[in-house]
């Protein structure tokens, strides 16, 4: 039988400097080593556990200080854990440009962003990743300013992965790919509230389509196989032009005249074809924008917990770490050997430079 306990504690390490006289009175003093700058510091395990209990653990500072306080008797004030996360931050400013290089470099990626609230203020918080790098960026606006700030998709020449957000549109010099996921959650509102049956009949469709490239051989479908999916694509389209025509149009009105979104959902699935259907045709595009919305679900959870960044500095510094994290995740290697590594060498795992 075995009983596993828990012991904290802290460690104290002093460092002493041997002097020496030498025959002309001269002292001759031994350096400290370089990392040891002041009389009384914090380590490298002590900051990297406190910036992994705030940006991992989504911690708030006065719980994290009452933490360290009470549970290790070391008295740690707020002000010294922003500085941590400040300087994890300063860091990671060549990784946040060799993680933009990387998705830009890559052939698939996933963008997507969410409302953050900022010192009381509506803005946006961006995520651009794949399978290997995550990077999170906070902006006031949520369309091509913020896109051509961030620096990715203006130089990205692959296919981006979305839920058809126009901005994305902008760069023409990329493929699209549309999110299935939000397709068959409006499909089912249409189905389920309008009872319209088209709607329904392509959800089996789309799901058909999934399960079987799922199946096939390197998720690549015959010419033929693909074929004949668009075409009972097309079909179902056609009866929803039936089923869900266009409003009429009034001579009396003018301005843009309102439609119904089943309505807007059948022309989307009718004018963006190509960009729906992307997953069927390319191996490496996935059915769903689910990889970017995982991504974003725990600074979902953050903002709940802390109401709001009070600041754009520590909104940028969350996104930083946080991106950092992730990629960890992604490459294999835990969140707190990553930032122990990188408080200790400066430098992150020397994973993240392997190309996968």
């Amino acid at each position: 039988r075995q009983v596993i306990e828990m012991i904290i504690k802290k460690n104290i390490i002093e460092y002493r400097s041997h002097c020496v006289v030498d025959s002309k009175g001269k002292i001759h003093k031994a350096p400290f080593p370089e990392n040891v700058k002041n009389s009384v510091q914090y380590g490298h395990s002590l900051k990297s556990h406190a910036v992994y209990l705030s940006m991992f653990q989504l911690i708030p500072y006065e719980r994290l200080q009452d933490y360290f306080t009470n549970q290790l008797q070391i008295p740690i004030s707020t002000g010294s854990l922003v500085n941590f996360n400040k300087q994890g931050f300063d860091l990671l400013e060549t990784f946040e440009s060799m993680i933009k290089k990387k998705l830009a470099e890559s052939d698939v990626i996933h963008v997507d962003e969410t409302g953050i609230n900022i010192d009381g203020t509506r803005h946006w918080l961006h995520t651009t990743s794949n399978d290997f790098y995550t990077l999170f960026y906070p902006h006031s606006k949520r369309g091509c300013e913020a896109l051509n700030e961030i620096d990715i998709l203006p130089n990205f020449k692959g296919v981006a992965v979305h839920d058809h957000w126009q901005a994305y549109y902008h760069y023409n010099q990329l493929k699209h790919s549309l999110c299935n996921a939000h397709h068959i959650r409006e499909l089912n509102h249409a189905a389920e509230i309008k009872n319209c049956v088209w709607a329904s009949v392509m959800i089996d469709l789309l799901l058909e389509m999934k399960t079987a490239k799922e199946a096939a051989l390197n998720n690549t479908l015959t010419d033929d196989e693909i074929a004949r999916f668009k075409q009972r694509y097309k079909e179902i389209l056609k009866d929803g032009e039936a089923e869900t025509p266009p409003p009429k149009i009034d001579p009396s009105k003018k301005g843009k005249i309102k439609k119904e979104k089943e309505r807007n959902l059948l022309e989307r699935l009718q004018n963006f074809e190509d960009d729906v259907l992307r997953f069927l045709t390319n191996p490496l595009v996935p059915f769903t924008n689910n990889l970017a919305e995982n991504d974003l679900r725990m600074t979902k959870v953050q903002q709940k917990i802390s109401g709001c960044f009070k600041n754009n500095d520590g909104a940028k510094t969350f996104c930083r770490i946080r991106s950092f994290i992730l990629t960890a995740q992604k490459h294999g290697v835990s969140p707190a050997d990553a930032l122990k590594q990188l408080f200790e060498k400066h430098t992150y795992p020397d994973e993240f430079f392997i190309d996968q």
